[in-house]
């Protein structure tokens, strides 16, 4: 497969795409910042500078077009801190790659989201998570209305822990709770090329179930 990764640059992203790649596939890293090109290149992807958030319809539909990826997956995000920007790029930024790949991208498309993001996510207005919660919940349903084969992955709270190849979905009784970013990586690299998670929303922690069983247990 040929996939485009939205925030190539990422700690999730850097982590992913040396396994996409050990899987045989081919990555198309987009940056913001040319400065990073080297760095993707480095993990194995072709470098693709470009500021999503600053690109209007018709310029990303021709980048997913130009792109001729076989997937997309989103793991872009503001990073927190301001909350105008949070709005701007894992919210707008977001929906906009959305259309984008309903009309002129692949038919897969994968969001990195978070444990517990939706209409009910019970984030307080005045908590400095609220921008986030909101922006997250905004995007994945309208990647859920849309007319791709999506997947939307929702881990607990990212560490920066070494990876154990084992998870617990809510599925299975999980409750929010910590995963490694590793882990989360492998966690996509199996969910893009399984077309048995296709409309589906996988939320988990690390836990004592393999990734590959834990995944199988979701598709449908």
């Amino acid at each position: 497969m040929r996939i485009l990764i939205i925030g190539g640059h990422g700690k999730v992203a850097r982590l992913l795409t040396p396994l996409l790649v050990e899987d045989s596939h081919e990555v198309v890293a987009v940056v913001r910042n040319p400065d990073h090109v080297t760095d993707v290149e480095s993990d194995g992807a072709t470098a693709l500078v470009a500021d999503v958030g600053a690109m209007d319809d018709v310029a990303l539909t021709e980048m997913m077009r130009e792109a001729g990826a076989d997937a997309v997956v989103w793991v872009a995000g503001a990073g927190g801190g301001d909350e105008s920007r949070t709005y701007a790029v894992d919210r707008d930024a977001a929906i906009a790659t959305i259309d984008a790949a309903v009309a002129g991208g692949p038919g897969r498309y994968v969001m990195l989201s978070y444990f517990g993001a939706g209409p009910d996510h019970g984030v307080p207005a005045d908590n400095p998570f609220h921008a986030y919660a909101e922006a997250k919940t905004a995007a994945d349903a309208h990647l859920a209305d849309a007319e791709l084969a999506w997947t939307i992955v929702r881990p607990s709270a990212l560490t920066d822990d070494a990876p154990t190849g084992e998870i617990e979905t809510s599925r299975a009784g999980a409750s929010p709770g910590s995963v490694s970013r590793a882990d989360v990586a492998r966690v996509i690299a199996e969910t893009v090329q399984r077309p048995g998670l296709e409309r589906t929303i996988i939320e988990f922690n690390n836990g004592a179930t393999p990734i590959a069983v834990a995944l199988a247990a979701q598709e449908h």
